[in-house]
């Protein structure tokens, strides 16, 4: 990483505002975890009085340019650059790769930012963080990318994808080499980065979550609901969920299984529901608004994950936040989460028996038990306040030590 220019430093003990050019290739309306923590990240700052401008692809190409959007209530300038679709996966929109330079110029000539946080290095991310640092304008960059997130939409022969996840990781190598600042959600998912492009120093920072948004119910009942929420595409694995479930139908009759989220998988574990006998057992919500997704954590009673690459897991958090045990795949970051025995279980992924025993000791145990995993819940994403979050990534941007 190298050194870059810094802001102008304010009067002692004072801190002004600062203008922030946020770079996301996925953002609202888009529902998955890096779009949240950009929408929660640019909204928090913004409400502190900086100005934060996101560039992001637009929902259709016809329809860019500079809008006032309302993220999280709080309205944010979103620069809408012309939007592709891509066609293999469900929503996913980009810029072309080639005009991502021209673009950043353009915005940076116009909002003349402070810092850049690029939340992507592959296109719109890519472009700025080469722009703004021929500028000398500081660079933050967050990754929040495995392989297993794109895989699946590449459309290429598994030899060919090999090769592009390598020439992937050699180029998001060159651009977070530019940046003063390299973070990822976990110290898992630090470790990761660092193993795969041979980079030193990547910041693990919680993508944050505000927990007074979320309403747990402590109050004894009968438990039976489990949930899922997330996108429905392969690396979450919600058919491992589902023949859970069916195992556990003979012995717990009531259990039922919430699916709230869409993706390109949702006929094909519909077909799993219609195999398995569940289909009057499991319902597909969809997506859904905020205020649904919020009721959808207070009526269930444990939340199952069996994806395995989750750099951190915002859903697992606002889980978590609704006093819900948590069941998980030993994968990734999800063990960061679940504290196994403690506020859940860990299974081993893709063992369909080991999750229906994580979920039975769940469902089935005493009012007491119960309650202790939920307080360990909420104990366990005390440290992940999103009020944290933003400052530590205020003092990223100002080249303060985050350690102060």
């Amino acid at each position: 990483m190298t050194p870059t220019a810094t802001p102008e430093p304010s009067a002692p003990g004072e801190h002004r505002p600062l203008t922030i050019v946020m770079a996301a290739d996925t953002f609202a309306p888009d529902v998955n975890g890096a779009a949240r923590f950009a929408e929660r990240l640019a909204a928090g700052l913004a409400a502190r009085g900086h100005d934060v401008h996101v560039v992001t692809p637009s929902v259709k190409h016809s329809q860019h340019g500079t809008f006032t959007e309302v993220i999280e209530e709080v309205p944010l300038t979103v620069h809408r650059l012309p939007g592709v679709r891509w066609y293999p996966h469900d929503w996913l929109r980009f810029v072309w790769p080639w005009r991502s330079k021209h673009y950043a110029r353009k915005v940076l000539d116009e909002v003349k930012p402070d810092v850049v946080h690029s939340q992507s290095h592959i296109v719109i991310g890519r472009g700025l963080t080469r722009i703004a640092t021929q500028r000398g304008i500081p660079v933050v960059a967050t990754n929040h990318v495995m392989a297993e997130n794109i895989l699946d939409f590449t459309t290429l022969p598994p030899l060919l994808d090999k090769v592009v996840v390598k020439l992937a990781w050699e180029d998001a190598k060159r651009t977070f080499d530019m940046s003063r600042a390299v973070t990822t959600p976990t110290r898992k998912a630090a470790e990761f980065l660092e193993a795969t492009i041979d980079i030193q120093g990547v910041i693990p920072i919680s993508c944050g979550i505000d927990k007074r948004n979320y309403t747990p119910d402590l109050t004894p009942r009968p438990h039976s609901r489990v949930l899922f929420v997330g996108r429905l595409t392969t690396e979450k694995h919600v058919e491992v969920v589902l023949q859970a479930v069916a195992r556990l139908a003979p012995e717990l009759p009531d259990i039922t299984f919430d699916i709230v989220g869409g993706g390109d998988q949702r006929r094909n574990l519909e077909q799993w529901t219609q195999k398995l006998g569940l289909t009057d057992r499991v319902t597909f919500h969809g997506r859904v608004d905020e205020a649904a997704l919020r009721a959808s954590y207070s009526k269930a009673d444990v939340f199952a994950i069996a994806s395995i690459a989750e750099l951190q897991s915002i859903v697992t958090m606002e889980a978590m936040a609704s006093g819900l045990p948590v069941v998980g795949a030993d994968a990734v970051a999800l063990p960061h989460l679940i504290r196994d025995g403690e506020n859940g279980y860990l299974f081993e992924p893709g063992n369909v028996d080991d999750l229906a025993d994580k979920l039975r000791r769940v469902l089935t145990a005493s009012p007491e038990d119960y309650l202790r995993m939920q307080e360990a819940s909420l104990r366990g994403v005390e440290m992940h306040d999103i009020e944290k979050t933003l400052d530590t990534f205020e003092k990223l941007y100002r080249g303060e030590p985050i350690g102060s």
